[in-house]
C-alpha cells in the first residue's frame, strides 16, 4: 500500500474516534442530567412523604380551614402524578413543565396552609407540627439545590447537543433537547399570604 492510502486510513479512522469520542459525550452529559433529575426525585418523594404528615397534625387544629387542607391535598396528589411522569422521562420538555406547574400550585398551596398557621398560636406551639415544618424547609432547600444542579446538567448538555460538529451527531442518533425545571406560579399563587400578628 502506498503512502496516499495509509494517510486515507488515518483520515478516516481520525474521523471515526472523533465521532466516538462526540457520541460517548453526549451520552454522559445525558446521563447526568438524568441522574441531576434522581436527587430531585428523591427530594420530591420525601417532600411528599411529610405533608400528609403536617396535614394530619394540623387537622384537629384547622377544622373551620377544611378548604385549604384540600387544596394541600389535591395540590400534592397533582404533584405526585406529575413528578411519576417526568421521572419516567426526565428533560422531557412536557413532562417537566407539568411537573412545574404542579409544583407552582404545591407551593402556593402550602404557602396558604403556612400563613394560616399564624392565627393559631396553640398551633405555633406544638412540637410535632414545628418539627414537621422545620422538616418540610430543610426539604425546600434541598429541592432548590438539586433543582439547581439539574437545571446546570441540562444547560451543559443543551449547549453541547446544539454546538458543531456534536449537532450533527446529535440529530443523527435521536440526542432530543432536554428542559430545564422552572417552577412557575400563577399570579394568584405568588401573591404574598396576609399575616397577622394582632
Amino acid at each position: 500500500m502506498d503512502i496516499g492510502g495509509w494517510i486515507t486510513i488515518a483520515v478516516l479512522v481520525a474521523i471515526a474516534l472523533a465521532f466516538i469520542a462526540v457520541y460517548n459525550r453526549l451520552v454522559a452529559l445525558r446521563n447526568r442530567f438524568k441522574n441531576a433529575f434522581s436527587q430531585i426525585d428523591v427530594q420530591l418523594k420525601r417532600r411528599y412523604d411529610l405533608i400528609p404528615n403536617l396535614v394530619e397534625a394540623v387537622k384537629g387544629y384547622l377544622g373551620h380551614e377544611r378548604q385549604t387542607l384540600e387544596a394541600v391535598t389535591r395540590a400534592r396528589g397533582e404533584a405526585v402524578g406529575a413528578e411519576q411522569r417526568a421521572a419516567a422521562a426526565p428533560g422531557d420538555p412536557a413532562a417537566m413543565q407539568a411537573l412545574a406547574r404542579a409544583e407552582g400550585a404545591l407551593g402556593g398551596a402550602l404557602g396558604r396552609l403556612l400563613a394560616v398557621f399564624e392565627s393559631y398560636p396553640d398551633l405555633k406551639a406544638n412540637q410535632n407540627v414545628l418539627g414537621l415544618q422545620e422538616e418540610l424547609a430543610s426539604t425546600e432547600n434541598r429541592i432548590a439545590f438539586a433543582r439547581q444542579a439539574y437545571n446546570d446538567s441540562v444547560m451543559a448538555y443543551n449547549t453541547r447537543r446544539e454546538s458543531f460538529p456534536d449537532a450533527v451527531l446529535a440529530g443523527m442518533f435521536g440526542f432530543a433537547p432536554a428542559e430545564l425545571l422552572q417552577v412557575t406560579e400563577s399570579a394568584e399563587e405568588r401573591k404574598a399570604p396576609k399575616v397577622s400578628f394582632q
